[in-house]
């Protein structure tokens, strides 16, 4: 799966309800699932570093669908331009 087929796919399955729930609530959920990788990183398995990183993807596109901006020109910017 590319990422703007994740992208579409998270849309369907929790677009409405991540818009109901608004970007503030978004944010907060996706620093702490960052918290969750970090300490994944430090004391977890592969499959909790592996989980948690899941779900910082998912909360990250969560934010993107929100704002109606694509990560596939999110991450066009590391082609273009590398260095900035």
């Amino acid at each position: 799966m590319n990422i703007s087929e994740f992208q579409d796919l998270m849309e369907e399955q929790f677009g409405q309800v991540d818009r109901e729930r608004g970007l503030p609530s978004s944010v907060a959920w996706l620093c702490e699932e960052v918290g969750e990788l970090a300490q994944a990183i430090r004391k977890g398995t592969r499959d909790e570093q592996l989980h948690e990183l899941g779900d910082v993807l998912a909360w990250l596109t969560s934010l993107a669908n929100q704002l109606d901006l694509s990560l596939t020109e999110a991450a066009q910017r590391y082609v273009d331009t590398p260095e900035t």
